[in-house]
């Protein structure tokens, strides 16, 4: 039904998705739209508590620090989901993706220890996020295009010609 082209697309498509809306859900609960603190599944309800939840993690920071940590934690996330979903230069962004993650997850082991971060999968998040990095590095290179060539683009014929090639010699 689908060949190994439209997979790969796919799983790229469903993973910049999900790391966006991921951060973007993160994001949503910092303002109280999943709803109050308190309700199932809502983690902060406000920004107060996470910019609370905020000094929990980054400990070592002077209490001045802190709010501003929160602002600029917020604001990266906003722009790499950003990023993702629009898919230009897609590898920088998802690298990006992972450096956050990683921050996150060294930041939660730090202050919380090794259990919240794999419960939340934020390990699982950085290593998919880097890995989309990779994939989108190799398929559409430094230039954040897609390559495209006449052998990518029809494989049997390229197979075919390999095959002719290697009968002539």
């Amino acid at each position: 039904m689908f060949n190994q082209s439209q997979h790969r697309w796919l799983a790229v498509w469903l993973l910049r998705v999900a790391l966006a809306f991921s951060f973007l859900s993160a994001v949503a609960d910092r303002f109280g739209l999943w709803g109050q603190f308190g309700v199932g599944g809502v983690a902060w309800g406000d920004f107060e508590r996470f910019t609370a939840y905020t000094a929990q993690l980054l400990w070592f920071l002077p209490p001045s620090l802190v709010s501003p940590a929160a602002i600029l934690a917020t604001g990266a996330e906003v722009i790499v989901a950003g990023g993702l979903l629009v898919g230009w230069r897609l590898h920088w962004w998802a690298f990006a993706a992972a450096a956050l993650l990683l921050s996150f997850a060294l930041a939660m082991t730090c202050a919380l220890g090794v259990k919240a971060p794999t419960d939340y999968s934020v390990w699982t998040a950085a290593a998919a996020a880097f890995l989309l990095g990779v994939v989108a590095l190799r398929e559409h290179g430094t230039e954040g295009t897609r390559k495209f060539d006449a052998e990518a683009r029809k494989p049997e014929q390229y197979a075919q010609a390999r095959v002719t090639q290697k009968g002539a010699s």
